[in-house]
C-alpha cells in the first residue's frame, strides 16, 4: 500500500511538473514575439535564460535540457532577423544562453540525484525504526496502546528514544521507555543496546529491580563498543522507566532509571508518578549497583498511563516557553488513547511552530475492561466481536 501510494504520488508530481513547464515555454515565445518586434538596437534575447532556470525548479533535467535548446534555438532565430548569426553580439548572446542553459541542467541533475540519494536514506531509516523500535500493536492483553516517535534529523525517521513493549507468561506485559545523550544517527547504536537487552530480559526476570540491573549491566558492558565518541567524546547515557502491568488486578510497578516520571489520568485527572527512590541513568553506574527498587502505583481499567521522553516537555516556543504536557493531556476530554496522541503532536507542532529539534517520543497506554478482551480462536487467529454476533480478525496496526 505504501509502495503504490508513493508511486502514485510520484506520477501526479511528474504529471504538475510537465504541466508547469507551459510557463516556460510561454516564456520563450513571448520574449522572441517581444524582441522581433523592438529595434534592433533593443536587445531582449538574454531574457531567454529565465526560461531554463524557470524549468528547473519545476521539472528534471531531461525537460529542464530541452527548455534550454528551445530557448537557444530562438536565440537563433532572433540573431537571423536581426542583422545574422555572424554578429559579435549574437555570437556572444548564444555561447552565452548555451553555456547557462548546461549549467542549469547540471545543477538541476545534482539536485534529482540527491533527492533520489535522500529519498533512500529515508526509506532505509523507515526499515531500521521498524526493526528496531518495533512498534507495539494496538491491542496487547487488556492494554490499548498508542505511540508517538518524532526524530530530530531532517533526513532520519530514527534517533536516540525508544520504547517497546513485551508481553510475558505471568500474564502481563512489561514496558520500558527511555533516551539516549544525545540525539540522530549517532544515538541509535547505544539504544539498539538497551532495546535488545530489555526484550530478552523482559522474559527472563522475574522482577522489575532485576530487569532493570540487567539492562545496566549490559549498557555498562557494551556502551563503549556502539557509542559514538569520535562525534559525541562526553558522557554517554540512556535515562530509562520500565513499568509491569499485570493482567489481573490494579496493581502495576514502575522503576525509575533517572527518566521524567509518567503521567497518570484517572477520572479527567492527571497525576505525575514520582519515584521515590529513582536510580541513576544507565551506564552511570561503574559496576552496576543495587539501587533499582521497584514501586507499585494504582492503574485502573479505563487510566491511562503517558510515558514521554524529555524532547516532549523540553520543547520550546519561539518565545521560549516549554510544552505544557500536563495541562494539553489534563483538558483532554476523548476516550482513545489515538485521540490523545493525535491531540498532543497537535499541540506541540502548533507550540514550537515546527518539528521539535529534539527527539521525542510519547506512548499512551489505556487499561480495558477484562471482558473485552480478545479470546483466541480455534484457527489460530485472535478475534474480537463484531456486530450482530459474528467474529472478525482483531487489527495489529500501529497506533498513531
Amino acid at each position: 500500500m505504501n509502495a503504490r501510494r508513493a508511486s502514485v504520488d510520484r506520477l501526479l508530481a511528474q504529471l504538475s511538473g510537465r504541466g508547469a513547464v507551459a510557463v516556460p515555454l510561454a516564456l520563450i515565445v513571448a520574449i522572441t514575439l517581444a524582441d522581433l518586434r523592438t529595434p534592433q538596437d533593443v536587445h531582449l534575447g538574454p531574457f531567454l535564460v529565465i526560461a531554463p532556470a524557470l524549468t528547473a525548479s519545476l521539472a528534471g533535467p531531461r525537460l529542464t535540457a530541452l527548455v534550454g535548446a528551445l530557448a537557444v534555438a530562438a536565440q537563433l532565430c532572433i540573431a537571423v532577423f536581426h542583422g545574422g548569426v555572424a554578429t559579435s553580439n549574437h555570437l556572444a548572446q548564444i555561447t552565452a544562453l548555451t553555456l547557462l542553459s548546461a549549467l542549469v541542467v547540471f545543477v538541476c541533475h545534482v539536485r534529482e540525484r540527491r533527492g533520489r540519494e535522500l529519498s533512500r536514506a529515508r526509506s532505509v531509516a523507515e526499515t531500521a525504526q521498524l526493526a528496531l523500535l518495533r512498534p507495539p500493536p494496538r491491542r496487547m492483553g487488556p492494554l490499548r496502546v498508542a505511540w508517538m516517535y518524532l526524530a530530530a534529523g531532517d533526513e532520519t525517521r530514527i534517533g536516540g528514544d525508544l520504547f517497546a513493549l513485551a508481553r510475558t507468561d505471568r500474564p502481563g506485559t512489561r514496558v520500558i521507555i527511555g533516551d539516549v545523550r544525545g540525539k540522530g544517527l549517532a544515538a541509535i547504536g547505544e539504544a539498539s543496546v538497551v532495546l535488545g537487552a530489555f526484550r530478552e530480559g523482559a522474559h527472563r526476570y522475574t522482577t522489575l529491580a532485576g530487569l532493570a540491573a540487567a539492562l545496566e549491566e549490559s549498557v555498562a558492558r557494551n556502551l563503549e563498543e556502539v557509542a559514538d565518541t569520535e562525534h559525541d567524546p562526553g558522557e554517554h547515557f540512556i535515562t530509562a522507566l520500565l513499568l509491569d502491568i499485570p493482567d489481573q488486578g490494579a496493581q502495576a510497578e514502575m522503576v525509575s532509571c533517572g527518566h521524567p516520571p509518567p503521567l497518570l489520568r484517572h477520572d479527567h485527572h492527571l497525576t505525575a508518578l514520582h519515584a521515590r527512590h529513582p536510580a541513576p541513568p544507565l551506564g552511570m553506574c561503574q559496576p552496576p549497583d543495587s539501587r533499582h527498587r521497584s514501586e507499585s502505583f494504582t492503574f485502573e481499567t479505563g487510566d491511562m498511563l503517558l510515558l514521554y521522553t524529555d524532547g516532549v516537555v523540553e520543547a520550546r516556543s519561539p518565545s521560549g516557553a516549554f510544552y505544557p504536557l500536563s495541562q494539553c493531556a489534563a483538558r483532554y476530554r476523548g476516550s482513545t488513547p489515538e485521540n490523545l496522541v493525535r491531540e498532543i503532536h497537535r499541540g506541540l507542532i502548533d507550540h514550537v511552530g515546527h518539528e521539535p529539534a529534539d527527539d521525542a517520543a510519547l506512548l499512551v497506554i489505556e487499561r480495558c475492561p477484562t471482558h473485552r478482551l480478545h479470546r483466541p480462536h480455534p484457527d489460530g487467529q485472535i478475534r474480537e466481536p463484531a456486530q450482530g454476533g459474528s467474529t472478525r480478525p482483531a487489527s495489529n496496526a500501529g497506533g498513531s
